[in-house]
């Protein structure tokens, strides 16, 4: 057996040619099981591979889509490097050098300025905090033209929200959603399932919600749950929801609950406990006494 691996390693699936230093063979980038020394050899043989093909291509995309991710799509705070908290309410954008900054880190330096009588300043690049819609716009022009993702997701959201201009905001999430942005993907669902400006596409729906869900997006996994939920597969939608719950999702966490005493035998005691556990540690990775403090300070003064 694996002297027949060995030798499918090294020859055309199609023509048998060995490779050699002038005979560079490539994988299928589909599933990456067999080789080929020319797209014509590829085109050939594709009848005779195509269901193993698309049988191998859909298993490594569930791998990667059911890899529990190391930290939701906000990642960390770049002044304190601790995870930012998936509540929205918990920090802001900075609008001259686009970083996403939690409140603590917002809130000592605000007390920092004011104790050295200093002018109002962004606390990661230091450059005066714009106030008017123009130089906001014109701040996140600036990150755009050096292709900052986030900056064009943002940028995608202005339009979206302040300007009602809907062409625009899918504009700058699809060039986002290309650069990597997690957020943009999630948008550009939404889109998708509405058929805001774009038509209504349950394919591209899908997609998009799973590049941003093996991102990290809470929110898309959540919604891939609901999805496999009401299409009967549960042991898909637990697989969504257990990942959303280790990532500290509060919603992800309210469904997995309801499941486990309300539809008996598809979540063990077991893995309930160890889903609430996750979602603990998450939530606890999140708070510092320096954020606490911020939180003490919104709650009295809002």
């Amino acid at each position: 057996m694996s002297t027949n691996l060995e030798a499918e390693e090294i020859m055309c699936a199609s023509c048998g040619i060995a490779g050699a230093d002038d005979i560079k063979l490539k994988k299928c980038t589909a599933c990456y099981l067999v080789r080929y020394c020319s797209v014509k050899c590829q085109k050939e043989h594709r009848p005779k591979h195509k269901r193993q093909c698309k049988r191998r291509a859909a298993e490594i995309r569930d791998e990667l889509l059911f890899k529990q991710p190391e930290s939701s799509g906000l990642g960390d705070c770049p002044i304190c490097c601790l995870p930012l908290s998936l509540d929205p309410q918990d920090s802001s954008v900075m609008a001259c050098c686009s970083k996403l900054v939690c409140n603590g880190c917002e809130h000592a330096n605000m007390l920092r300025e004011k104790k050295e009588f200093l002018k109002r300043t962004c606390p990661f690049c230091r450059h005066p905090v714009p106030y008017s819609d123009a130089e906001i716009k014109n701040n996140l022009m600036r990150r755009i033209e050096v292709n900052d993702a986030f900056a064009m997701s943002q940028m995608g959201k202005h339009y979206y929200n302040n300007e009602g201009d809907y062409k625009s905001a899918v504009k700058y999430w699809t060039k986002a959603a290309e650069l990597g942005d997690m957020e943009a993907h999630y948008n550009l669902s939404v889109m998708y399932r509405k058929g805001v400006v774009v038509e209504k596409d349950e394919k591209k729906e899908l997609h998009h919600l799973e590049e941003a869900a093996i991102g990290g997006d809470v929110d898309a996994r959540q919604n891939l749950a609901k999805v496999e939920w009401e299409n009967g597969r549960w042991e898909r939608a637990l697989k969504h929801w257990i990942i959303a719950v280790n990532l500290g999702h509060n919603t992800a966490l309210k469904s997995l609950r309801d499941i486990y005493t309300k539809t008996k035998g598809l979540l063990s005691k077991e893995d309930f406990a160890a889903a609430l556990r996750a979602h603990q540690a998450a939530v606890d990775a999140t708070k510092s006494p320096q954020r606490e403090v911020a939180d003490a300070f919104v709650r009295k003064y809002g």
